[in-house]
């Protein structure tokens, strides 16, 4: 117990001593007995480093300023690489409906028999061109776009199949509102000219046009403004650079409107509608949207030319896609509701004009003024009496529902699956001879799938990095470089303190100290009656070891 008092007792000594030196902090950790140690001061520095990063990133939101840098469009940036061409493998799906009863649907009165011819899938190769960025933070573009057959994954093209003759069609419906003797004039013509209700086409043709007398009379005497192409073909104006110029937001005036629409030919509104919500453009055209991270909304919209209107997405829930999360959105059940029960949808059947039932969407303003009407596949989510009029349509959800799974930070879609049916609104023409017998109904023509199931593993890999990868590692490696930098420190701390308290000077003081209180031990009468227990203090010698400084030790030094 003695010894372990004086050890104490020599410890406050010692640190009366180092007081005495004057130390200051920072040469204490760095030098010993007053010279500078490199290694010490370099494990310092890096510590310090450590330190100031660890509090630095913690505390200034460093990693998003480095994602919005390379997510805002600019010429360079790396989102834009993946905007301006894609590389997505983008695939357009073809379903045709054939018709197998064509003669007893108009003589017998029989429902129409459908069968559906599919897929015929086309390669979409896309292209922004004509790229020109604003001032005020938009960009504005055309696309370009090259439709490619792919055989291996489609059934045989060339195979003729029966559809409804829409031209035609559209002349007799059109001309209930032109009076009897122009009826009975139209009659004449088209029984001259042996039309039929129904043609024969393969299925590149409907797509992609073929010759018809009406077309071509159409296309030589209607406005330029309504002029219709040369030839009869349902998805024609899709090959080639479009006509129509986007110029949508590059989040560099704010992430809330990254990637929508801002004007459409220069205009800020739809053309083909005279009232908003319907004239609204407020809408994403597929390669980017608003991060939910930063909206908050549930709702996104998409637009493509083909839907003459803005196509609403809301928020279902959370999932994900290959490792990566995701927001999934569907088409909420109001898209299609009839204007009757869904006041957003009055403006889309104007004054007196035909309000079709719920379901359908009119999109003749985008079609030459063709009654051709939108909907989902096989009448999704559409009204009964559609389905009951005719045979061979089976709606179900994961073949016809729409969808879109968007990566919530970055407000990247990882996969798109739009799907829509092109319908034929026929209205009987009593007195129009080849098609008197053809009944007023909805009839379907075809439904097309087109979207993207997966991005380029580039593409993947940036969106991992930014979202999954960058939420782990960048706290492991801020909140890491912070304890790290405080373990060095405090590990070089307290080894200065051990190498100051126990240098050769300490111990000479310590040892001094227990010689004059052995000295005053061996004269005590308890320690002259038992000499053996002065052994426990009294040493013949002692050896100091060198304490690094290169001095040669004292050595044998009598007690």
């Amino acid at each position: 117990m003695g010894l372990y008092k004086q050890f104490f007792r020599f410890g406050r000594r010692r640190s009366n001593y180092m007081a005495s030196t004057a130390f200051t902090p920072l040469p204490m950790l760095v030098s010993d007995q007053g010279k500078i140690r490199t290694n010490r001061l370099i494990i310092v520095v890096v510590g310090l480093f450590a330190l100031a990063i660890g509090i630095l990133l913690s505390s200034v939101p460093w990693l998003d300023y480095l994602i919005l840098k390379h997510l805002r469009l600019s010429n360079g940036s790396l989102s834009y690489y993946y905007w301006q061409k894609p590389g997505v493998v983008r695939l357009t799906k073809v379903y045709i409906f054939n018709v197998t009863n064509p003669e007893n649907f108009l003589n017998l009165g029989e429902k129409p028999k459908l069968n559906e011819i599919g897929p015929f899938v086309y390669r979409e190769n896309m292209e922004k061109v004509n790229i020109k960025f604003h001032d005020n933070g938009t960009v504005s573009y055309q696309h370009k776009k090259i439709l490619q057959f792919v055989p291996e994954l489609s059934v045989n093209k060339n195979e003729k199949l029966t559809v409804p003759n829409i031209p035609m069609l559209t002349l007799a419906s059109l001309s209930n509102s032109l009076g009897f003797i122009i009826q009975k004039a139209i009659s004449f013509a088209l029984t001259m000219g042996n039309y039929q209700p129904f043609v024969e086409v393969t299925a590149d043709e409907l797509v992609f046009g073929y010759e018809d007398p009406l077309v071509t009379l159409a296309h030589n005497f209607y406005p330029k403004t309504k002029r219709p192409m040369g030839k009869m073909g349902l998805l024609i104006k899709r090959n080639g650079t479009l006509d129509e110029v986007h110029t949508i937001n590059t989040g560099y005036t704010g992430m809330e409107k990254f990637g929508l629409l801002d004007k459409l030919n220069g205009i800020d509104r739809l053309p083909y509608w005279e009232d908003p919500p319907c004239t609204d453009i407020v809408a994403s055209e597929g390669s980017f949207f608003p991060p939910r991270d930063v909206t908050q909304s549930d709702i996104v919209a998409l637009y493509d030319k083909d839907l003459c209107r803005i196509l609403p997405f809301q928020y279902r829930g959370p999932t994900s896609k290959q490792g990566i999360s995701v927001d999934l959105y569907t088409p909420p059940d109001y898209v299609f509701e009839t204007a009757s029960k869904e006041s957003r949808n009055r403006c889309y059947c104007p004054g007196a004009e035909y309000c079709p039932p719920k379901g359908l969407q009119n999109i003749s303003p985008c079609q030459y003024d063709a009654p051709v009407y939108l909907s989902f596949p096989h009448f999704y989510n559409a009204d009964a009496s559609l389905l009951k009029s005719i045979d061979g349509l089976e709606p179900i959800k994961e073949k016809h529902e729409n969808y879109v799974k968007i990566q919530p930070k970055l407000g990247v879609p990882l996969e798109i699956k739009l799907r829509v049916q092109l319908n034929l609104r026929v209205d009987q023409a009593e007195n129009v001879r080849p098609v008197s017998t053809f009944p007023s109904m909805m009839f379907p023509i075809m439904w097309l799938e087109e979207g993207i199931d997966e991005v380029t593993p580039a593409i993947r890999r940036w969106v991992y990095l930014a979202t999954t990868f960058s939420d782990l590692a960048c706290p492991i490696f801020t909140y890491g470089s912070i304890v790290t930098g405080s373990c060095i420190l405090i590990g070089v701390f307290i080894n200065t303190y051990k190498s100051l308290v126990f240098t050769k000077q300490s111990i000479e003081i310590g040892m001094k100290t227990l010689r004059r209180n052995g000295a005053y031990l061996s004269n005590h009468s308890l320690f002259s009656q038992q000499p053996h227990r002065l052994s426990l203090i009294v040493r013949n010698s002692y050896v100091l070891l060198d304490d690094g400084d290169g001095a040669t030790p004292d050595r044998e030094k009598a007690c």
